[in-house]
């Protein structure tokens, strides 16, 4: 299908640590949203059409587990024919996927079993970036990585990463990894103005190993918008019994933050998901955010965050005093 011409003129790239490896500022991820094979469609086509050329997956990602990759697989076999080249599709492992001791975590025989089976639901023969997905205690760390070094000796992926890595970690991590003549491309941690935690004990060192960063959840669950400004939706994640967010998080303290963060972004002619966004690309260390959508005009919006004046110093520091309470 034709797409775009200018969708390449419509979007800021970053580079990725010091790697060759550029990357939308913004990245489309496909977890629940990618569970309809349609949604996954309109999704990917309006987010390439404006030149975000990178979605992220995991095995894991569903309901039934597997399913947003067996969906993505259906897309780019019938709508992004001779396009692949253009495209960086991420996924990971790391969580439970089948049963038995082989079925989650970091040994060898788990990634390299997970990221197989990942290529065959896409139909591909390799991803760009392959992530251990969690730290496993259990394991040698020198396994896990090795594991990342022999599936890029492979040719399975381009990139290895590694995602919700503590600071002390990531650093023995590049540092095995180097050893093994691979790098550790990216990291892809949560960060968002209710979670700073990447600021004290990650970026330093991101920053200083040379290695991309690309976060996740950057509305907190959803807590930066307004759906929980006036109580708990049913049909939120925080109502649902199955939903990542809990209603306890949903506390008096924060909405009273959020509002008053609504009240900063409206000043500056932005949502508050908007402000959200813009916060966190302030920071030239994060490479890419990545963001969820349901529909395409929530990737429209969230894009706009692009296009927003820098913040002033001013707005940082209200927007700092706004947290700390």
């Amino acid at each position: 299908m034709p797409f775009n011409p200018d969708r390449y003129s419509q979007m800021t790239y970053r580079r990725c640590g010091r790697s060759g490896l550029l990357l939308p500022a913004m990245t489309l991820g496909g977890w629940h949203n990618f569970t309809d094979p349609q949604v996954a469609r309109e999704l990917m086509v309006h987010a390439f059409d404006r030149g975000v050329n990178h979605f992220d997956l995991a095995n894991n990602y569903g309901p039934p587990p597997g399913i947003a990759e067996e969906n993505v697989g259906k897309v780019l076999a019938e709508t992004f024919k001779g396009h692949r080249d253009e495209l960086i599709i991420s996924t990971k492992a790391g969580y439970r996927m089948w049963p038995g001791p082989y079925g989650e975590w970091g040994s060898k025989k788990y990634l390299v079993a997970s990221l197989d089976q990942s290529l065959k639901r896409m139909g591909l023969d390799y991803v760009d970036i392959f992530y251990s997905h969690r730290f496993d205690p259990d394991t040698p760390l020198e396994e896990t990585l090795g594991a990342l070094d022999l599936i890029v000796r492979q040719g399975k992926a381009l990139y290895a990463g590694i995602s919700s890595y503590r600071g002390a970690r990531t650093t023995e991590a590049a540092r095995i990894m180097q050893s093994l003549g691979t790098p550790v491309t990216i990291h892809q941690p949560n960060y968002s103005m209710l979670d700073r935690w990447i600021e004290g004990d990650l970026l330093a060192h991101t920053d200083r190993l040379g290695i991309g960063v690309i976060v996740f959840s950057p509305l907190a669950q959803g807590l930066l918008t307004d759906k929980y400004l006036n109580g708990i939706p049913s049909d939120s994640r925080a109502g649902s019994v199955t939903g990542q967010l809990r209603p306890q998080q949903v506390t008096p303290a924060v909405v009273e933050k959020v509002k008053k963060l609504k009240v900063a972004a409206e000043a500056r002619g932005q949502s508050m998901a908007q402000l959200a966004l813009t916060w966190i690309l302030r920071d030239k260390r994060i490479t890419s955010v990545l963001f969820g959508a349901s529909r395409v005009s929530q990737i429209d919006d969230n894009l706009k965050a692009l296009q927003a004046s820098p913040l002033t110093t001013e707005e940082l520091g209200r927007i700092d005093a706004i947290l700390a309470g």
